[in-house]
């Protein structure tokens, strides 16, 4: 490890010194390296889980999984998210209401558990696009390490091989409100049917970085650049076009640009309101 990525970590270990804190936690690389951080550290380290319609299952048992790996306390929470503060509506400030929400639960939980702090994991390197959420963090009260340090998602993923933490090279995961356009209703059946679509493309095509971007009765891919030749066998993509339209899409297309982040926000002026 660097020198300079090395005194990072060593000042945020400074930061939780005898502290008790909640680690707001996904089971992703960022989550996980900052509880792993902050255990070294604090006092008292609990890790929050938010079970949510947004979130898939497949990611609530990986974040179970990581945290036993970690020997960490886990508390898992709902939040019914289709409820909430009109989130269902997806208006472009759609991310800054629930970020809001979400840190209110956090914080209202580390109260209940007398903890000192509430930390999560945003890195220095999603700090670009249009990134509401963030705006409510800072405006919440939860801190931001990684931000604090400058920590960049690069050298976080170092700091995890290093220690052969088993998340090391899982690919980033937004919530799966992010795969819709601003304006159109989300609801469970549509959440239901792009997750669906991606948990194909990984099961057929063995592809680890997918999103399934929802426009009415068409389906649009993402996979990261580097896996999109795996793509391109016919009768792999007859199976998932089948799945496809059992799920009640009538149209799956593939983006040839790939996997980005923000492909949701493309195309929102840069004076949108939060």
């Amino acid at each position: 490890m660097r020198d300079l990525t090395k005194t990072k970590f060593d000042s945020l270990r400074n930061k939780f010194t005898g502290k008790d804190v909640l680690v707001a936690f996904s089971g992703g690389v960022d989550s996980t390296v900052l509880a792993s951080i902050v255990s070294e550290a604090a006092k008292r380290t609990i890790l929050l889980l938010i079970s949510s319609p947004t979130v898939p299952e497949t990611e609530l048992d990986n974040a179970r999984a990581v945290a036993k790996e970690l020997e960490l306390d886990l508390v898992v929470k709902d939040f019914d998210w289709l409820t909430e503060g009109n989130l269902k509506n997806n208006e472009t400030n759609r991310c800054f209401k629930c970020k809001e929400l979400l840190a209110d639960m956090w914080i209202d939980t580390a109260r209940e558990l007398g903890l000192d702090i509430v930390v999560e994991g945003t890195t220095a390197s999603e700090t670009t696009g249009h990134r509401p959420g963030l705006q409510a963090l800072k405006e919440s009260g939860v801190q931001s390490p990684f931000l604090d340090v400058e920590m960049t998602k690069s050298e976080i993923r170092e700091y995890a091989r290093e220690r052969g933490i088993s998340v090391a090279e899982k690919p980033s995961m937004a919530c799966l409100a992010t795969r819709f356009p601003y304006g159109v209703e989300i609801n469970l059946e549509r959440l239901a049917m792009v997750e669906r679509v991606e948990r194909a493309v990984v099961e057929i095509f063995g592809i680890k970085c997918v999103r399934a971007r929802y426009h009415g009765n068409l389906v649009r891919v993402e996979v990261a650049e580097n896996e999109l030749e795996r793509i391109f066998d016919v009768n792999k993509m007859k199976h998932l076009e089948t799945l496809a339209r059992d799920v009640g899409f009538t149209y799956v297309t593939l983006d040839l640009r790939g996997y980005r982040t923000g492909a949701m926000d493309e195309g929102l002026a840069s004076s949108e309101p939060i």
